[in-house]
């Protein structure tokens, strides 16, 4: 497999500034494109939308994050077609702010984004968009745009009750709660914590032999916040303190305060980047960007500690030479666990033990470079992956039952993909 030597992301010169809701920003600019729907029932429709790496006007933001600059044009939608995974774009909603996170609600009736390179004005904030659905065409319409509390948001994810956004500030090292308005709306940040701590080294404990991989151990970098099942605590890695921060979060007033066990290390330099939970939400795995590892901790969901227990690679045996590891996924049914290697340009395949340790199967070719994130259709049966420089999301069929990754001979052309989410479109969902 051909491996690329190039740096990880170009920093940004500046990030973003607080922008209020009514201004209207001309990185923000909407504009819809539509194709006739595939035919069918309204209910059988899938949509997907995939955030990209945008560049903006180069008078606002001259420089971008990552390389190539700001190939996509904001949110591209498309339509899915079930049996073969195949994608039909049908719509854009344009967006000169890298969209490089979305989350769709529980009720398919909206979507937000961390818009991780937007500058408006001369302070270091980024922002978060909200948007309304269109769930007979899956079209977007900007409801409104609130400060994120920190510069250069890169992960959002909705908590349990429906009432707050979190978010990771990836260049301000913090995180934020962000409430989530009757109308979709987002109002402005509830509460706000800032990292903070000892550095890691350039070079990680677990590094595969003669690795030069290097990003983000040059300060806090908060890179992934997110629920546990029950709602009860926040947890979130910062990749440059090699930590994760466990929260108690209180629902009412949407605040987050130290948990009992309030941080877990991983080795010096390793990077923890994303982590998911097992469907049973017992066993937590956690990626490392820089140190090409999975983690499995035990959960205590009563007291929110996280407990390691296994520490496998995420390249094949033998492999030697730089890697970035980036997406982590569970398969729907808690069997298998799929990992994310950027320059190895691969998705490791490891099948999940009764007692949740896991065994590494092999590996599947993403068929472009740089896969920075992907996702499962809802029904599992297909897996789209994300490959940001390669300008392209190819899509694999999943076999439920080894586990493998076929590739289906769909690529799908996106500038700068970076993550892609799934609507399936059921016109009597309310939110």
């Amino acid at each position: 497999m051909q491996s690329f030597n190039s740096s990880r992301r170009d920093f940004l010169t500046a990030s973003a500034s607080m922008v209020a809701a009514a201004v209207t920003v001309r990185t923000l600019q909407a504009s819809h494109y539509n194709s006739s729907p595939m035919s069918g029932p309204a209910e059988d429709r899938l949509f997907a939308y995939v955030g990209t790496f945008s560049s903006p006007l180069k008078d606002v933001l001259p420089t971008q994050v990552d390389l190539p600059p700001g190939n996509g044009r904001g949110i591209h939608i498309f339509e899915v077609d079930r049996s073969t995974g195949a994608m039909k774009p049908t719509g854009l909603f344009e967006l000169g702010t890298s969209p490089s996170c979305l989350v769709i609600n529980d009720a398919g009736t909206h979507i937000y984004s961390a818009n991780e390179t937007d500058r408006i004005g001369d302070e270091r904030e980024g922002t978060v968009s909200a948007f309304s659905i269109d769930k007979s065409t899956g079209s977007l319409q900007l409801l409104n745009t609130v400060r994120s509390g920190g510069a250069g948001p890169t992960y959002v994810s909705i908590h349990p009750s429906k009432r707050f956004l979190l978010v990771a500030n990836y260049f301000g090292g913090s995180v934020s709660v962000v409430p989530i308005l009757a109308d979709g709306q987002l109002g402005e940040p509830s509460d706000v914590k800032n990292d903070s701590g000892k550095i890691g080294p350039a070079r990680a404990t677990n590094a595969p032999p003669g690795s030069f991989a290097f990003s983000g151990h040059d300060r806090t970098h908060a890179h992934m916040i997110q629920s546990d099942p029950s709602g009860r605590f926040v947890i979130h890695v910062d990749l440059g303190l090699d930590l994760i921060y466990v929260w108690k979060f209180d629902e009412q007033n949407g605040k987050l305060t130290p948990a009992q066990f309030p941080t877990v290390s991983l080795p010096p330099g390793d990077g923890p980047r994303h982590f998911h939970f097992h469907p049973n939400g017992k066993w937590f795995y956690s990626i490392q960007e820089e140190g090409s590892t999975l983690v499995l901790f035990d959960y205590d969901a009563a007291a929110g500690r996280l407990t390691s227990r296994q520490t496998i690679s995420t390249l094949p045996p033998g492999f030697g030479g730089s890697n970035f590891c980036s997406e982590i996924m569970v398969s729907p049914d808690g069997q298998f666990v799929y990992a994310g290697n950027r320059l190895h340009d691969s998705i490791g395949i490891f099948s999940v033990g009764s007692d949740g340790t896991l065994s590494y199967l092999g590996e599947e070719w993403t068929r472009g470079n740089y896969p920075r994130s992907f996702n499962f259709d809802p029904s599992g049966s297909f897996l789209y992956c994300c490959n940001q420089r390669a300008d392209n999301i190819a899509v694999f069929a999943v076999n439920k039952q080894t586990g493998a990754l076929s590739f289906t001979g769909h690529y799908t052309p996106v500038g700068n993909p970076s993550i892609i989410v799934f609507l399936e479109n059921a016109e009597s969902n309310t939110q």
